[in-house]
């Protein structure tokens, strides 16, 4: 009745979303499936992807959808694409995932379709996996109905089974002196839900890894650890700025133009003719209605860089911000997001540098995954 009185879903909702939840759990595979993951440096693996639901500001309706592929080792991006999309079903914590998966499993499914070549072989979600309150988070959920390996990657701790953001655990962080250095989420029931990772020199906030699917914690460690430039993860930290293009991008009047996310991302100075809705005669970019035929029509799905300046006849690309690409043998070392100097900042935006060093405003809703 409470959940009722407060806009939530009734019990017999409740009811259903927990059974489906148990039945989905049977079939989470928590080990290695891939020769890949298996291998110290994963040879064999090339192409990784992240995937995350951001909410427009002020509304809890509309959000945006996305899903990012990157090149292994290189961690470049090769695939991108968003939506907009209402969502129908309300937030209850630990069943986030009836609220997202729908959207992010339409997205994987119209990849594997139009570009299967592009498909990646592990997607790392913004959220959890088995570190959930009843041990199948968005991480899991998304992994058994797509059958992809996913992997969770939390940014806070979900305390459950005992676990506790408390004094011991503190401490157990700032043990942690040097990138990779990791110890496990141990709940009151004695199973290892997760492991705390540093995944950078510069920062001593750990991410909290756990398995989705298909693929061991241990392995999960390694991978996030070798996407990592930043504290965040490289594919989840793209698929942050696609979110932010888009919803940059998206106006008041439903008008967006979120093919253009690339030059967002690049600076003013690769907006086609400098100006964020093109109505130029005889340019290809124009101002499109969600749904609405254009000039681009048809590749629209397949928002690669490449493409997209091929197709407006641009020049090259800017100067690439990654390092040059070399197969780590350990995790890849980089610069931080995170300024050297003092304390890392508690806000979320610091998780969200921009390619020119500006810290992003744009909000996103935190919840437990």
């Amino acid at each position: 009745m409470a959940l009722e009185a407060a806009g939530g879903p009734p019990e017999e909702t409740l009811s259903l979303w927990k059974r489906e939840q148990a039945r989905l759990k049977a079939h989470v595979v928590d080990r290695d499936t891939e020769a890949w993951q298996r291998d110290p440096a994963f040879s064999g693996l090339q192409r990784v992807g992240g995937v995350d639901v951001s909410f427009v500001k002020g509304d809890s309706v509309r959000a945006c959808a996305s899903l990012v592929v990157l090149s292994f080792p290189e961690l470049e991006v090769v695939y991108e694409e968003s939506r907009m999309v209402s969502l129908t079903a309300p937030y209850v914590s630990g069943f986030l995932a009836f609220r997202e998966v729908p959207f992010l499993l339409e997205l994987v499914q119209q990849l594997r379709e139009k570009e299967p070549g592009l498909m990646p072989q592990v997607l790392l979600v913004d959220g959890n996996g088995v570190l959930h309150h009843r041990g199948f988070g968005v991480a899991c959920h998304l992994g058994v109905l797509t059958d992809l390996p996913c992997v969770g990657v939390a940014k806070k701790l979900l305390q459950v089974d005992g676990l506790e953001n408390n004094a011991l655990h503190k401490e157990k962080i700032r043990l942690l002196q040097t990138r990779g250095d990791s110890f496990p989420l141990l709940g009151d029931s004695g199973t290892v839900l997760g492991m705390a990772l540093r995944s950078h020199d510069r920062s001593t906030r750990p991410l909290y890894i756990s398995v989705g699917h298909r693929m061991s914690l241990e392995a999960a460690v390694r991978l996030t650890c070798c996407c990592c430039r930043f504290r965040i993860p490289e594919p989840v930290r793209q698929v942050h700025l696609l979110l932010c293009s888009r919803r940059s991008w998206e106006s008041t009047d439903g008008v967006s133009v979120g093919l253009l996310s690339p030059w967002l991302r690049a600076g003013p100075s690769w907006w086609p003719h400098g100006h964020r809705r093109c109505g130029a005669p005889g340019c290809q970019v124009q101002a499109l209605l969600p749904g609405q035929a254009g000039p681009l029509q048809g590749k629209a799905d397949i928002c690669s860089r490449e493409h997209i300046r091929k197709s407006l006849g641009l020049p090259g690309p800017p100067t690439p911000r990654s390092p040059k690409a070399q197969r780590p043998v350990a995790c890849p070392k980089g610069d931080s997001g995170e300024s050297s100097g003092g304390a890392p900042s508690p806000q979320r935006q610091a998780d969200r540098t921009t390619p020119g060093g500006r810290r992003s405003t744009a909000q996103h809703q935190v919840g437990q995954r």
